[in-house]
């Protein structure tokens, strides 16, 4: 089942995104729950997650920023696409990924972009058979 994630669902969000670039689980403190319930409660930060068996078991962020060219119409960012390894090569992220798109489509964006820190060809292939593609825009990425 694919769906925007629920406000008691972090724990499991969070043990998904340890295979997240090696993330480490974060410890329950308050600026944690803080930053939660700021990411939940945002209309245009939607957290969008495979279920399967009662875990999270895919996931993917998809941000609504407003916009002032291409006629006031919105655009979205997706980030943090992730598949627990069990449970990849079963379109559990291509279905989140389409899931991020009718919310970009139903926000009135005109665009989604998406980046990938992966150099694996895979990795590239499959960002193309869900739609995107690396022709259009050169990313450039300030590390802060």
């Amino acid at each position: 089942m694919v769906r925007e994630i629920e406000a008691n669902e972090l724990e499991g969000l969070l043990a998904l995104y340890t295979q997240l670039h090696d993330n480490p689980f974060p410890e329950d403190t308050e600026k944690l729950r803080t930053l939660w319930q700021h990411i939940f409660q945002d209309p245009d930060h939607h957290v969008i997650v495979a279920v399967e068996d009662g875990h999270i078991v895919s996931s993917c962020i998809c941000v609504i920023i407003p916009n002032l060219t291409h006629g006031q119409r919105p655009y979205a960012l997706i980030e943090n696409v992730i598949t627990d390894q069990a449970y990849r090569g079963r379109g559990l992220a291509h279905a989140c990924l389409e899931q991020a798109r009718e919310i970009a489509r139903a926000a009135g964006c005109y665009k989604i972009m998406l980046l990938t820190g992966s150099k694996e060809e895979s990795t590239h292939r499959f960002y193309q058979r869900a739609g995107y593609n690396a022709n259009d825009k050169t990313a450039y990425i300030q590390w802060l």
